[in-house]
């Protein structure tokens, strides 16, 4: 089945553009109308929002990230052809593109966008599973007729839609299982909608690294080499049994994603295990209120993302790494779950404040655990009413008129 991507126009195999609207955006796959699972990612996530929002960086490399002691959060395309990924040091990103345009991270206006997104997904098919703020698994079996157009067409209208109303481009990956779709979804970024069809899932991953497989890593890529598994096709030709006698039930999995054979549903009850935020400093910090100032930042951040994925956690952790790149981290159990950041940054400043002079810091992090739905009455931040109507009072004026139209009370006082 062949159709145009933009007007969702049914095409013929021989045409290269489309007859009705003249676009070269056409999705040519003998299985488009038989698949459903899909990975939606949306591209450059960050960066495309602040080009979005400010027109003048439309074609510069920009780069999402703190200062020269940070790590990039996010590189649009532009950046990327430099080299520069995420979590690199800013100091390497500058180094590759001097003339990067530096954007200091902006959660509250994500976290928006993002839940835009998820409402727009959900709209497609309650089967939704979120693996992060930009990306997510969905199925879309049973649908067709809801929809009145298979589900590869559902898709590229809703990739559309985004585009059109939310001002950001999104890749989709659509084949027969999970695996498959996200491996689909990296093969046409950004703006990209690639279809991947169980029949030749073998054959094109065959030549394909171990380290493909997701779940391999570097240590796990160079056993399997050492062990004569260099390519996806030395899994291929292994027995199941041989693989399972050398690596137990990781080896039946190896053996199965091979072939592309991947039995996990898209599970909407998906537990999100901890949501966290750190950063790293452009100098060592030994002294208790600036530690305090940025622990309250970051807290901000991580409350931000529980509300924005109506989640509440009861388990609070601080993270510190000293200057002689030692980790710390300490936890504390809360009452109750929370999302609340006053509730969250209270466990935290007071876990900080039995480290502050030991030693200084080059980075802190906050962390919440122990994560559980926040739904309605049922949210134990009800204990403290009055404190929590004032915080989600604030975050409905930084949704609606910046994250600078309020200033927290913490961030002026002065010691």
């Amino acid at each position: 089945m062949n159709f145009c991507r933009d007007c969702l126009a049914d095409t013929d195999d021989r045409a290269t553009r489309c007859p009705a609207c003249r676009s070269p955006r056409l999705v040519r796959h003998s299985e488009a109308a038989s698949l459903s699972i899909a990975h939606v990612d949306c591209d450059a996530f960050y960066a495309t929002i602040e080009k979005r929002d400010d027109p003048t960086l439309a074609d510069k490399p920009v780069v999402v990230g703190g200062g020269k002691r940070g790590v990039v959060a996010a590189a649009c395309y532009v950046a990327r052809t430099y080299g520069i990924r995420s979590a690199m040091p800013m100091f390497e990103a500058k180094r590759r593109c001097p003339d990067a345009v530096v954007v200091k991270p902006n959660m509250a206006k994500y976290v928006q966008v993002g839940r835009e997104v998820r409402k727009a997904m959900f709209d497609l098919t309650p089967l939704v599973e979120p693996l992060s703020i930009d990306e997510a698994f969905l199925d879309l079996t049973g649908t067709e007729r809801l929809h009145g157009m298979y589900a590869a067409k559902v898709l590229a209208r809703f990739a559309a839609k985004v585009e059109r109303e939310l001002g950001i481009t999104i890749s989709i990956g659509l084949s027969a299982n999970k695996f498959l779709a996200k491996v689909a979804s990296d093969l046409d970024k950004p703006r990209g909608f690639a279809v991947l069809g169980q029949a030749e899932a073998a054959s094109f991953l065959a030549e394909k690294p171990v380290g493909f497989i997701y779940g391999v890593g570097a240590v796990s890529a160079a056993k399997l080499a050492a062990d004569g598994f260099r390519v996806i096709a030395d899994l291929q030709r292994a027995d199941e049994r041989d693989l399972m006698r050398r690596y137990g039930e990781e080896g039946a999995r190896l053996w199965r994603l091979a072939r592309g054979i991947d039995k996990r549903t898209v599970d909407p009850e998906r537990d999100t295990k901890s949501v966290s935020a750190e950063t790293t400093f452009e100098q060592d910090i030994g002294e208790f209120r600036p530690l305090e100032l940025y622990l309250w930042e970051l807290t901000e951040r991580v409350s931000g993302r529980l509300k924005a994925n109506a989640l509440a956690g009861s388990t609070v952790t601080l993270k510190l790494k000293s200057a002689d790149f030692k980790i710390r981290t300490r936890a504390r159990a809360l009452g109750a779950p929370t999302q609340l950041a006053s509730r969250i940054f209270a466990a935290g400043r007071d876990l900080l404040t039995h480290e502050v002079g030991t030693t200084r810091f080059r980075l802190i992090g906050i962390g919440v655990s122990n994560l559980e739905d926040a739904d309605g009455d049922d949210l134990a931040d009800l204990l403290d009413r009055r404190a929590a109507d004032a915080e989600h009072a604030v975050d409905r004026l930084r949704s609606k008129f910046g994250r600078n139209a309020v200033v927290r009370g913490l961030s002026l006082d002065e010691d």
